[in-house]
């Protein structure tokens, strides 16, 4: 999962022509405060996971398609309000580099499923301009289910045994951001600001991305009462040296 600068990125047609669906947004002008003559930086990345849901396809579905109920404490710390019907207003947090900092603020409309398929698209936030940045954000979730394999999981003795049949929740991102940079910020060299700007993007989607998986994955099962068992860690071996397991296993 990596981000790809592209100098000559077309932002505002860069998202329609990666997924089949697309965003129509309005220009918005920028703060004063970081307003200049120079064009926009462009950042792409395209990431892809999943996540595993103890229990059948159906049930799941009808868990996502709730999502009022508990996208709210799932999104905790994040800051959420409401967006209509399906859509919600999330304060990401702050990050930055260089002196330079933004605390990212995106609307996003989670669309109810189509053929088994959960779009998420950005929604543009009613009287907000933001700050020196754009996103434009595209996933999609499809269901997949499977038989359940015991012998990759830790169970404890005495546990809720694991049910015949999970599904795999697996999502894809394409994730376009086009930031206003000040005047001190333009005077570094072009490419550490490509670098680190495409450093603090997959920073941000794997933080929020893993944080969001694991709660989600710990309320749906706590809800129905399922259990949720850990993977046994798999210790890959290099000659002497030991290769630790994956971040998805450690968690």
């Amino acid at each position: 999962m990596q981000a790809n600068s592209a100098k000559h990125f077309n932002f505002s047609h860069s998202i329609s022509e990666m997924t089949s669906g697309s965003v129509n947004r309005e220009e918005t002008p920028l703060e004063e405060t970081v307003h200049c003559a120079f064009e926009p930086t462009y950042f792409h990345g395209s990431y892809a996971s999943c996540m595993e849901m103890f229990a059948e396809a159906h049930q799941v579905a009808q868990y996502l398609d709730a999502h009022r109920d508990w996208f709210y404490r799932c999104a905790q710390p994040m800051k959420v309000s409401p967006l209509g019907k399906t859509g919600y207003a999330l304060t990401i947090g702050q990050f930055g580099a260089f002196g330079y900092e933004v605390e990212p603020k995106i609307g996003l409309n989670l669309l109810p499923q189509d053929g088994g398929v959960y779009r998420i698209q950005t929604l543009p936030i009613p009287n907000y301009e933001a700050p020196g940045y754009e996103v434009d954000f595209q996933a999609a979730l499809s269901l997949i289910e499977i038989d359940t394999d015991p012998s990759l999981y830790q169970q404890v003795p005495g546990a809720i045994a694991l049910p015949s049949r999970m599904t795999r929740v697996e999502w894809e991102l394409n994730l376009a951001v086009a930031l206003h940079f000040p005047r001190f910020i333009q005077a570094l060299p072009q490419s550490l600001i490509l670098t680190t700007g495409d450093r603090l993007l997959n920073q941000i989607v794997r933080q929020v991305s893993r944080r969001l998986t694991h709660k989600v994955q710990e309320d749906f099962h706590s809800t129905y009462g399922l259990p949720f068992p850990k993977k046994r860690r798999k210790l890959l071996w290099n000659r002497d040296r030991e290769v630790l397991p994956s971040e998805q296993e450690q968690d």
